[in-house]
């Protein structure tokens, strides 16, 4: 087992993971469904953050707070911050409890309300990204966060694979982009993976 990562918060991890499997078979409504990072994505998304000394972080779709428990165990023991972003309440009031039971609330600050109106009000620079939320606006949030980026950034998103025509305009945008170097990992629903570098 590594040892960055005890034991308890991986079984914790585990657990909010098939909560959210669970809880999506039996849920009808898409929007209220958790839509969990597969296990494999999580693992990988926190290698990124892990390996880049990522320190200020950008997640927009927070759910249950799983893959927030990924990126804040990742990064907030060395001095990062994530800000999560959700449209639902609800779902933001569960990954506040699921934060605090894995003892990385203080790494978060939860930010509720329409995705690319809180992308505006930020500052940056941000030096990870994870959209893994509505995929067809992802693509006008990139541009609004391209100028707040810092000189070296990864920029993930989720769902490549499984949903290609609704986030075929991100694609489109991170490829049009110079400063991106990117590919498609097949990992989970397929992860998005660009590499942001600027002098």
């Amino acid at each position: 087992m590594n040892s960055w990562m005890s034991v308890e918060l991986r079984r914790l991890l585990r657990e909010i993971q098939e909560h959210g499997r669970r809880h999506d078979a039996g849920e009808p409504e898409h929007s209220r469904r958790m839509l969990n990072l597969e296990p494999e994505t999580a693992e990988l998304m926190s290698i990124l953050a892990r390996s880049s000394g990522a320190r200020s972080a950008l997640e927009i779709g927070t759910s249950n707070g799983y893959s927030t428990i990924w990126l804040a165990a990742s990064i907030g023991p060395d001095g990062g911050k994530v800000i999560s972003v959700d449209r639902k309440a609800e779902k933001q009031e569960m990954a506040r409890e699921n934060l605090s039971r894995a003892g990385v609330a203080d790494y978060v600050e939860l930010r509720c309300g329409d995705a690319t109106e809180v992308v505006k009000t930020l500052p940056g620079p941000l030096d990870f990204v994870l959209f893994d939320a509505d995929r067809t606006s992802a693509s006008e949030q990139l541009e609004l966060l391209l100028p707040k980026l810092d000189h070296k950034a990864f920029v993930l998103a989720d769902n490549v694979l499984s949903h290609p025509a609704e986030i075929a305009g991100y694609l489109r945008m991170v490829e049009s982009v110079k400063e991106f170097q990117h590919l498609v990992v097949p990992v989970g629903k397929g992860l998005s993976v660009g590499f942001y570098s600027r002098p």
